[in-house]
């Protein structure tokens, strides 16, 4: 992610999605996501993936919370990057100065971090084709969490693609350059 790498492309001849395609899908338990134009589909996460989000995001909700800093939002939320790249981040944070890109329907624009938990099922996507998608529309700051190896991975965007600033990995405490005084213990995030 940290050299200039092409965007997610339909293959040739294939019909490019839209935020209007989106609302018309079914709420049959799958994620849908429009990234670029194309479809993504992916079943509901596992119990440890839920385990790990749920966990990072009560840490991550209680600091910003209590320091005023904006909102935290977990899956399923809508992420309206453009008209062709609507997506579910894990998790996300907005910080009060973009409040504003809460819609009722949606967030509208992008969040200042989004935080994707990897899965066998996700991981080649997560770390290309959403971090390009993300990168490209504007998120600045983007973590990769792996359950299986328990590392995390803090990106920043610089220009139109990400910079890794720190992998921790096990129990590490984690030291978010997003949120300066925020220390995340890692083995309560891996506890469960």
């Amino acid at each position: 992610m940290t050299q200039a790498q092409t965007q997610p492309q339909p293959p040739a001849g294939e019909i490019i999605l839209s935020y209007d395609d989106y609302l018309k899908l079914p709420e049959d338990g799958n994620r849908y996501e429009i990234l670029e134009g194309v479809l993504y589909v992916t079943p509901a996460p596992v119990p440890r993936h839920q385990r790990v989000l749920r966990d990072l995001s009560h840490i991550l909700h209680g600091f910003v919370s209590a320091n005023n800093l904006g909102e935290v939002f977990y899956a399923p939320v809508d992420v309206v990057f453009s008209r062709t790249s609507v997506a579910q981040p894990d998790l996300i944070f907005i910080s009060r100065e973009k409040l504003h890109l809460i819609t009722e329907k949606n967030i509208a624009g992008p969040p200042d971090l989004v935080v994707e938990i990897l899965s066998p099922s996700t991981s080649e996507r997560d770390r290309l084709v959403k971090a390009q998608v993300y990168a490209k529309h504007g998120v600045d700051y983007y973590w990769l969490l792996d359950p299986e190896t328990k590392t995390l991975e803090e990106y920043r965007r610089e220009e139109k693609t990400f910079t890794l600033l720190s992998a921790v990995q096990g129990d590490s405490t984690f030291s978010p350059k997003l949120f300066p005084g925020l220390e995340i213990d890692l083995g309560q995030v891996w506890a469960n």
